[in-house]
């Protein structure tokens, strides 16, 4: 077995996931060239079509609120030794809660007060989703990869039912709730900016994007600024060593399974309280399992997840903007584009590493004069 390499943290955190990503993209555009294409004016426009004006920036940042939160879920688990990919079930199970909490008091309380229950009821249900398989895993050795993943089958099979059978609005045909309300109970950004005299065009992205930021800097502060954070940290790294220290493992993997899932949860909020007003079928598009890459590129740390979600971000909308303005050009290619960064930045994340190692011994540094005997 190869020993792992140690890199300098600003190495492991920023240069080797960037230089990464930049292999990908120079492996992606062989792949556009063979095809007939010219890479640099496809990256070109997908970069336009992502940052250059403020619709598609607006795109860009509601879709990289989604991957927020299913990144940081998946590295809160990953923290605490876990490999937590029911994203995308814990995800559909807080847009459920979201809607019945908009469904029983949307257009009869106030406005913010259904919104903090819907925030409250997305974190409980996404929590309550993720505790059994960590309490499966904790108390009787269930593999979590195994069980997360088939929690997404069933949270997908029972928010059909539901939607077909309980839940569907009266007369329609469509698999889908009612509106909570006349009105988008979750304001979007283009009213909060306006609001601040600042002009903003309507786009999906709405006050979600706030709590994801607030998201990431209540799990930085958790995880290393906490004594829970470091008990967590400590059973993922070295359960038995925890153990000795007087934590109790499986209670971390219940904790971190909870927590995982409550970040997942709040994907409802921002699909479903800020953009569809209802509850509607595969609203998540695979934004669990997307989270993962996004976790992996990002190195689990919430900065690196930030910067993570916007390259996600920027390849969902740049890629849709593509498929209109270049002939030929299909979506199925951003697949294969997002498939390469998770190739080189995910599954290869450190095959450049034994590189960075030795350039980093390599590199001159400067000696300190000997001092004098006798000085």
């Amino acid at each position: 077995m190869s020993r792992p390499v140690e890199l300098p943290r600003w190495m492991e955190l920023a240069l080797l996931p960037a230089f990464n990503v930049g292999v990908a993209l120079v492996v992606a555009g062989l792949v556009v060239w063979s095809i007939g294409l010219d890479p640099l004016q496809v990256l070109s426009l997908l970069i336009k079509g992502a940052f250059g004006s403020k619709n598609g920036l607006g795109y860009t940042f509601y879709y990289a609120t989604t991957f927020i939160f299913t990144g940081l879920a998946v590295a809160v688990a990953f923290h605490a030794g876990l490999f937590n990919i029911g994203g995308e079930g814990q995800a559909t199970m807080g847009g459920l809660g979201v809607a019945l909490v908009g469904l029983s008091l949307g257009g009869q309380w106030p406005a913010p007060v259904v919104v903090l229950l819907m925030v409250l009821a997305a974190m409980a249900m996404g929590m309550l989703w993720a505790s059994v398989p960590g309490v499966l895993q904790a108390y009787r050795g269930s593999h979590i990869v195994i069980t997360t993943i088939m929690f997404n089958f069933i949270a997908a099979a029972l928010l059909v039912y539901l939607l077909v059978n309980v839940m569907k609005a009266p007369g329609s045909m469509a698999p889908e709730t009612r509106a909570f309300s006349d009105s988008p109970l979750l304001p979007g950004m283009h009213t909060v900016l306006q609001g601040l005299g600042l002009d903003w065009p309507r786009t999906p992205l709405n006050a979600t994007v706030l709590l994801a930021l607030l998201a990431c800097g209540a799990v930085q502060v958790f995880l290393w600024r906490t004594r829970a954070g470091y008990a967590l940290r400590a059973t993922g790294f070295a359960p038995e060593a925890a153990r000795y220290g007087g934590m109790l493992p499986q209670r971390q993997v219940v904790w971190a399974m909870a927590l995982s899932g409550a970040l997942a949860g709040l994907v409802g909020v921002n699909e479903i309280a800020g953009v569809h007003n209802r509850l509607l079928p595969e609203f998540t598009a695979g934004a669990g399992f997307a989270g993962i890459a996004v976790s992996l590129i990002g190195r689990n740390h919430p900065v690196g997840i930030v910067l993570a979600s916007l390259l996600f971000g920027a390849l969902y909308q740049g890629g849709a903007e593509l498929a209109f303005e270049v002939p030929g050009f299909s979506r199925e290619m951003v697949v294969t584009l997002q498939g390469l960064i998770v190739l080189f930045a995910g599954a290869m994340a450190m095959v450049a590493a034994p590189m960075f190692a030795r350039l980093h011994a390599a590199w001159p540094r400067p000696t300190r004069p000997t001092p004098a005997a006798g000085s």
